[in-house]
């Protein structure tokens, strides 16, 4: 069980006799127990089970939770396994964690010269990652020169509608384009029909007959980019949103005319003290009535994977084979030591010369894994005003990775300039409700932090 790929380590206990008493419940008389006795019979059951999903109403399926680990994979692989965001995910940080031995994953090559070329591509690319750390570059940057065939590990837990949902993504989707997620999807699928062969049941005959990418090729590409971007520029918004906000959180209270409302949202003191109520509730439902879509350019790929976790948002990732490996992050620590800049520098530009070769020799499939975790994409965000709320006592803390922190900033100095009666109270942890909650890896500064959120 020490090879790489991915396993099935747990079940949940009432496995598909819960996803058929799910069925049931909704269309037979009875108790909640009394419809979980008749629940029992695997055969039954998993005709029951095929029958709803049949017909659309997966949810029943989601009383089922699987519980995964995925040993020595790509970080493709993580990358695409992480945009799932019904899943929950714990991944090994290379912010900490040094990845000199990590090893990497070599895909099919036509030819033992082409593989060879590429091992030792690789293991130059891991040396200058070595030389990196030697040279005093903290792990968090250093991890920038990484190759995306470095091996990952992470567990991932899901219930199994999403299961289902990934393994169609594998096998059918986006992830069949590459043979490694490819191989995964089929052992993953071939362990669930072992441990729940209901939930597999009429499998193949309801793959999607549609493909999961948007076809824009009837739009022409005039291949022009543009040279310089803002770091993060706001698409979308919520109109009036203080307004939005109180007008919400006094709907929810069902207590308050329609004058009243009226009178209370016209009233700045008013809206004032209803905002700030609605910050200081653990459930401030009333925020998830805004929200802002931002465009953020330039993300590095590692950066990426902190925005893909949060999971409450609209994240847009494209295609990373569209990523240009020109583009990438050049990090702070490294500009003010020459003799590490141009070790990084290197690290890119023979990369770029690498993965044209390696094109240019016709081996596609191995192009995906010359991306650097320092190459940069543009990405596309949602998010309602909770989840901003969560994000920015994550993301604008000292805590945070320096390059999620930039993001973090600019999003909030945006974010004041449209609605500054809510978001001038967004902000770290430490600035938002008075206490940091980072015990003693605390950077010690909330007095500091606290000032600076003010202004």
């Amino acid at each position: 069980m020490d090879k790489p790929g991915v396993y099935i380590l747990g079940l949940s206990d009432c496995g598909e006799k819960m996803c058929a008493a799910g069925g049931r419940i909704s269309t037979q008389s009875g108790n909640a127990l009394g419809i979980w006795e008749k629940s029992q019979d695997a055969a039954k059951n998993a005709s029951l089970i095929d029958k709803v999903t049949r017909s659309g109403h997966n949810s029943t399926v989601e009383h089922i939770f699987f519980n995964l680990a995925f040993n020595d994979v790509s970080v493709q692989v993580e990358q695409f396994m992480i945009e799932f965001r019904l899943a929950s995910f714990t991944v090994k940080s290379r912010r900490y964690v040094d990845f000199s031995d990590a090893g990497y994953y070599t895909p099919a090559f036509k030819n033992p010269e082409n593989k060879a070329l590429y091992d030792a591509h690789i293991r130059w690319l891991f040396d200058a990652y070595g030389r990196l750390i030697g040279g005093g570059v903290p792990k968090e940057d250093a991890r920038f020169v990484l190759p995306y065939c470095f091996l990952s590990n992470f567990f991932c837990s899901l219930n199994g509608r999403e299961l289902l949902h990934v393994l169609k993504a594998m096998l059918y989707g986006r992830g069949r384009e590459l043979p490694e997620i490819y191989a995964l999807g089929l052992s993953l699928k071939a362990q669930a029909e072992e441990v729940a062969p209901g939930l597999l049941t009429g499998f193949e005959e309801r793959k999607p007959k549609r493909s999961d990418r948007i076809d824009l090729s009837f739009l022409p590409d005039d291949g022009e980019k543009p040279k310089q971007k803002q770091l993060v520029q706001l698409l979308g918004k919520t109109e009036n949103a203080e307004q939005l906000v109180v007008t919400a959180a006094l709907l929810e209270q069902n207590r308050f005319t329609a004058e009243q409302i009226k009178k209370a949202v016209s009233d700045p003191a008013v809206s004032e003290k209803v905002i700030k109520a609605v910050l200081a509730s653990t459930r401030p439902r009333a925020l998830e009535s805004i929200s802002y879509t931002f465009a953020l350019n330039n993300v590095s790929l590692s950066t990426l994977t902190h925005f893909a976790r949060h999971r409450m948002h609209s994240l847009l990732v494209p295609d990373l084979n569209t990523v240009d490996r020109k583009n990438y992050i050049i990090p702070e620590s490294v500009k003010t030591d020459s003799e590490m800049l141009q070790t990084y520098v290197n690290a890119f530009e023979h990369n770029i010369r690498m993965f044209r070769q390696f094109k240019a020799l016709g081996e596609i499939k191995a192009l995906p894994y010359l991306l650097l975790s320092g190459n940069t994409i543009d990405l596309v965000s949602t998010m309602n005003g909770r989840e901003l709320l969560l994000f920015m006592k994550l993301r604008s803390c000292t805590r945070a990775q320096w390059e999620i922190q930039l993001y973090a900033n600019e999003m909030l100095t945006l974010l004041r300039r449209e609605a500054f009666d809510i978001f001038r109270h967004y902000g770290p942890t430490c600035y938002a409700t008075g206490v940091c909650p980072e015990g003693r890896l605390s950077c010690g500064r909330a007095a500091e932090m606290q000032e600076k959120f003010k202004a």
